[in-house]
């Protein structure tokens, strides 16, 4: 699923806010930018507000059609005037709105620009693909499931692949992977402003499988509340330069990684068949639903299963009303060897739990193909239970 850039041109601090949140309740992955994006590229839509001096709004208007031709540009009146309607069509808007912004009518817009967007990158490039992996509690195995999916997506398509630490305070990617980074995620929101792509390489460290690394943050109280917006304007640049954006995102609530829901096309939640873990899930999937990020980008991942469950999958699939989509064997000693020598369970062994990371990013990267396969085995096997009986 394209990510969705939109920027807001007003000097109202509550008019952009008000339009942020309907961006973001608008079920799509979207970036939401103060005014121009930082690197001159253009915006999928604008948002102008022509309230005040109409004149004023109606000539951004002009220059944003001029200078961006594909842009889908939203005007916001005070009032719905025929004249100034007509204006601000002539002037190159797309849409108008009376203020304040209908939601559904505003979010169905929103929607229709998402979609044309898919549909001209359907011919061209593949999309990039952002994955943020969330755990249910600390300790869930967030971090190990997240780095061994990013490696084989690396190791599997010889795409571009970033692995994003996200977790404020001693993110451990770096270390699980045996890399010691000389930057961070701290480096690269500090330095929006001349975050190109030249200068985003110079702040990745790579991993022999080909996978590139934006290490965690060493200060325990960052990323914070302050850095949302520039994390928000830090995946737009990824979205950009990588193909597949990896994101650790721990399991704490805070502003940052709910830029990065909001930035993701899927949402991995990773628990525990214990009640801890399934509480806190159900919590997660509840404040997801809330924060209007799309309920339906959510996957839920067992790990460290086994034969005896504390609590049956089953359970735990009409507690949090979704369906299990992967389920990661308990295997303590095989994980602990891999971690302690930082090396990812694919390239270290041809144990179960490497397998079933295989199978995992195989079904993210040709989700129809492994489903087609897994239907064509089953077929086999209702054909052999039949000539058998």
């Amino acid at each position: 699923m394209a990510q969705l850039t939109v920027s807001t041109i007003s000097h109202d601090d509550e008019f952009r806010r008000e339009i942020a949140r309907l961006l973001r309740a608008c079920g799509v992955p979207v970036s939401v930018i103060d005014g121009k994006p930082t690197d001159d590229s253009a915006p999928d839509a604008a948002i102008v507000d022509v309230r005040g001096e109409a004149a004023s709004g109606l000539a951004a208007i002009e220059r944003l059609r001029s200078a961006h031709q594909t842009t889908a540009i939203f005007a916001v009146a005070q009032a719905t005037d025929p004249e100034l309607i007509l204006q601000a069509m002539r002037a190159g808007a797309n849409e108008f709105f009376m203020w304040p912004v209908p939601d559904e009518s505003f979010q169905g817009a929103v929607r229709r620009t998402h979609t044309r967007k898919q549909s001209a990158q359907a011919s061209a490039k593949p999309p990039s693909a952002t994955l943020v992996f969330f755990g249910a509690k600390g300790g869930a195995g967030t971090t190990t499931v997240a780095v061994n999916c990013a490696v084989e997506l690396a190791r599997l398509t010889k795409r571009q692949t970033v692995i994003v630490d996200l977790k404020p305070g001693f993110g451990e990617v770096a270390l699980f992977l045996g890399v010691r980074p000389r930057f961070t995620v701290l480096d690269a929101l500090e330095n929006l402003h001349r975050l190109d792509r030249d200068f985003l390489r110079e702040l990745l460290s790579k991993h022999k499988s080909g996978l590139e690394i934006l290490a965690g943050s060493e200060q325990f109280e960052r990323p914070g509340a302050q850095d949302s917006g520039a994390v928000e304007e830090l995946f737009r640049v990824l979205g950009k330069s990588h193909d597949y954006v990896v994101v650790d995102a721990g399991n704490q609530v805070t502003s940052s990684s709910i830029a990065s829901l909001y930035a993701a096309d899927s949402i991995f939640v990773v628990a525990n068949p214990d009640v801890p873990s399934v509480r806190n899930a159900q919590r997660l999937v509840e404040k997801v639903r809330q924060l209007g990020v799309g309920g339906e980008r959510i996957r839920v991942l067992l790990n460290r299963a086994s034969d005896q469950h504390m609590i049956a999958p089953k359970q735990i699939e009409t507690a949090l009303g979704y369906g299990i989509q992967h389920t990661f064997p308990s295997d303590y000693k095989t994980v602990s060897t891999a971690l302690n020598s930082g090396v990812p369970l694919s390239l270290t062994n041809n144990s179960e739990i490497a397998s079933q990371f295989d199978s995992f990013t195989r079904h993210i990267i040709s989700p129809g193909e492994v489903a087609d396969k897994a239907a064509v085995e089953k077929r086999r096997a209702v054909f052999s239970f039949s000539f058998l009986g």
